[in-house]
């Protein structure tokens, strides 16, 4: 019962547990894919919108899957991202759909208009 009402305050434990596996993944990396994995990680983390927890986890698994393969294979930094690294990231996090933060404020510009169309009866 505690551990319900900690989760409640703190969010889920266990996805906390994966997200620090995740984190000594990247940081195991080789230079340079752990360099460029973080700096992708910390535009993930901004730009991907994600609110949903199993689905940002999966997303950092199969990102960290990526780098360590790449390592393993001696992949370049460039064969991976292109030359657009911010278009690599932003495909990859597309690839990943789930609770948005922003998903609260898109229902809530639709019941707005909404709520004003039916006021001059365009329902």
């Amino acid at each position: 019962m505690a551990a319900k009402w900690i989760e409640t305050l703190t969010g889920s434990l266990e996805q906390k547990k994966q997200f620090r596996q995740y984190k000594a993944r990247v940081e195991a990396l080789p230079e340079p894919y752990d360099q460029a994995a973080k700096a992708l990680e910390r535009y993930l983390m901004y730009s991907s919108g994600l609110t949903d927890g199993d689905t940002f986890m999966t997303m950092f698994g199969d990102f960290a899957d990526l780098w360590e393969r790449a390592a393993a294979d001696e992949t370049s930094v460039r064969a991976i991202v292109g030359d657009d690294p911010v278009g690599f990231a932003e495909t990859f996090a597309a690839a990943y759909t789930g609770k948005q933060w922003i998903d609260k404020e898109r229902a809530r510009l639709n019941k707005a208009i909404d709520d004003a169309a039916s006021e001059q009866g365009d329902a």
